[in-house]
């Protein structure tokens, strides 16, 4: 692939980000920032008796919910898509013979279990009020240690995957590939450190709606970069094909 290509790919696979950030956000917003709101809502009732002095904020909740959250996931939007789209550019031929279309499709789904289900089962999205202070260092090592070890298992799966075909199928191959990176994930679940800091009393169905929100919008923004910049992709690198799906105009 020429770099004309992988620059216009690049360019669509940010564009493509930006369109998914912005239904991300909407879900984001509609569904996550109730449940925001009411964590905060819990830990403010939980200190009430306590006297913090004047702490002001530094960046008001209203702030925080509208531009602050908008510019966070349009701009995280924008970099994975970036990355995605120079990881497409390397995966496209190689992955099997799929269309660009669906090559991103099937490339926006395993990233989305590498990158974001597979640590979510096991370090799973808190809201304010849930998790101490003094912990935020080890929880976000922790995370991001599960998430790299996913993202390298899932990236060792496809090779395996690829070696193992002549010999088993296509078929077979994938079903096995799939079983080593499902049994080396459960092992490292066992042996990384359980993180549970939820505070007693805190409703149950808020910590559920929370993390149910969080799960939608990681779908949303997935899902939607996979079909927009498959769309792209596929009229970048097979216009002929979408040509022949355009109706004729009636007398021509």
């Amino acid at each position: 692939m020429n770099s004309t290509t992988v620059r216009n790919l690049l360019v669509r696979g940010m564009l493509a980000g930006l369109a998914a950030g912005v239904l991300a956000l909407i879900v984001a917003y509609w569904l996550g920032e109730p449940h925001v709101d009411a964590a905060i809502g819990f830990e403010e009732a939980a200190h009430a008796g306590h006297s913090h002095g004047d702490d002001g904020e530094l960046v008001s909740r209203s702030l925080q919910s509208t531009a602050g959250l908008a510019t966070g996931i349009l701009v995280y939007g924008i970099a994975f898509g970036g990355i995605a789209a120079l990881a497409y550019s390397f995966a496209l031929g190689r992955v099997g013979r799929f269309s660009p279309r669906a090559t991103a499709l099937l490339l926006s789904s395993c990233a989305l279990l590498a990158v974001y289900v597979v640590p979510f089962l096991k370090y799973p999205a808190n809201p304010p009020a849930v998790g101490g202070e003094d912990t935020i260092g080890k929880r976000t090592t922790l995370y991001l240690l599960m998430m790299v070890l996913s993202v390298l298992l899932a990236v060792a799966a496809t090779i395996a995957g690829k070696r193992l075909a002549p010999r088993l199928g296509g078929w077979w191959a994938t079903v096995a590939a799939l079983l080593g990176f499902a049994v080396v994930i459960g092992v490292a679940y066992e042996f990384l450190p359980v993180v549970n800091e939820v505070p007693e009393h805190f409703p149950a169905d808020l910590l559920w709606r929370f993390r149910l929100s969080a799960l939608t919008m990681q779908l949303v923004l997935w899902g939607g970069f996979g079909l927009l910049f498959g769309e792209l992709a596929q009229r970048l690198l097979q216009p002929e094909d979408t040509e022949a799906r355009e109706p004729v105009p009636a007398g021509q």
